[in-house]
């Protein structure tokens, strides 16, 4: 048994990692395995091309990547620009911004680790294209995205895609990242993603996934089980920096990862995945460096990750697993999908 604790640089914070405990007996609720089949197309999903969608709209008869405006935003617009005010200490302000979704493809069964390789690349150029354009709205000083990925971690619809949230806040874990990259830059003039990616090449066991320009890992401070960065090399502040060449090595080693995270229980394997990037408030932000977070909710096939007395009552992060183990596990299975690997390797042409 090893009780240790290690420090989460970006957070600021202690991990508990206590890897003996993911063998421990259980009696509690346990999730279901797979998912299931679903078909090319779904007449019923506001996904699917030439769909109509809750709000009316009816979606374009989509190839490719396709964005629209949400039709339920978290924030908008037209948010009321005066609100009552509470008594002391409350305090409010209106939510405004924007609120979009991203599909990958018009194919309702294909997960992005599904698609090709050429594909995911076409994906990154669309959240190029979609930072730049909300970031310098003057009103936007944040630009969110996210995928929500499996029914476990509360994703409304099966049809591959994600959300962009632009703001006119900085999300608090963006907020806090800023905040600490800044202060390294000033302290040391290094970037800390940059100090975290040699401590993880010098180590070498936790590396997922590496080419000339990006690299995929977990981290030595991971609090998920299977909690997986994927980062460009060269510190850029946000994706929109990344050179062409930079965004295809990027999107194989990302394709890669979900093929692994795939492959590990021959099952579509549930995450939520992050884009951290700097806020577009218009501070320089010195030090911050793109990258993406996996944050997959298993430790076990059918086994969640629970939140609960030391991380929402105690605010701290116990592990029940360890990276080294994990980051095993992943790299001994096959870099090509259980369901097409009978292909040369890519996915399916969406």
């Amino acid at each position: 048994m090893t009780w240790e604790q290690r420090w989460h640089p970006l957070r600021e914070e202690w991990v508990i990692v206590a890897a003996h405990r993911n063998n421990r007996p259980w009696t509690g609720e346990t999730v279901g395995g797979g998912a299931r089949q679903a078909p090319e197309y779904d007449p019923s999903c506001p996904l699917c091309p030439g769909n109509a969608r809750v709000g009316g709209a009816r979606n374009e008869a989509y190839e490719g990547v396709f964005v629209f405006d949400n039709d339920l935003p978290c924030v908008g617009p037209a948010a009321p620009g005066e609100l009552p005010s509470p008594p002391p200490p409350y305090r409010n302000r209106p939510a405004t911004g924007l609120a979009r979704v991203v599909c990958y493809t018009p194919r309702h069964d294909l997960s992005l680790a599904e698609l090709d390789t050429a594909h995911v690349a076409d994906l990154l150029r669309t959240w190029q294209v979609q930072y730049r354009e909300l970031g310098d709205r003057p009103e936007v000083n944040h630009v969110l995205m996210f995928e929500n990925k499996g029914e476990v971690v509360g994703v409304s619809n099966p049809h591959p895609h994600c959300q962009i949230y632009a703001t006119n806040f900085v999300f608090k874990t963006i907020e806090n990242e800023a905040a600490t990259c800044l202060r390294h830059w000033r302290e040391h003039r290094r970037v800390l993603m940059e100090d975290v990616i040699a401590a993880e090449r010098a180590d070498g066991r936790r590396i997922l996934a590496e080419n000339d320009t990006a690299i995929a890992f977990l981290p030595y401070f991971a609090r998920y089980a299977y909690e997986t960065f994927v980062v460009p090399k060269q510190a850029h502040q946000s994706l929109a920096d990344l050179s062409p060449e930079e965004v295809r090595d990027l999107a194989a080693v990302l394709h890669e990862v979900q093929i692994r995270f795939d492959n590990l229980w021959r099952m579509p394997f549930p995450y939520v995945m992050a884009l951290h990037q700097a806020p577009t408030d218009g501070r320089r932000h010195e030090g911050f460096h793109f990258h993406i977070e996996f944050h997959p909710p298993l430790r076990k096939p059918n086994l969640l990750k629970y939140l609960a007395g030391p991380e929402i009552g105690g605010g701290s992060f116990l592990s029940d697993t360890a990276p080294e183990e994990k980051a095993a596990e992943l790299r001994a299975v096959p870099a090509v999908h259980y369901a097409h690997a009978h292909a040369d390797g890519g996915g399916p042409d969406a």
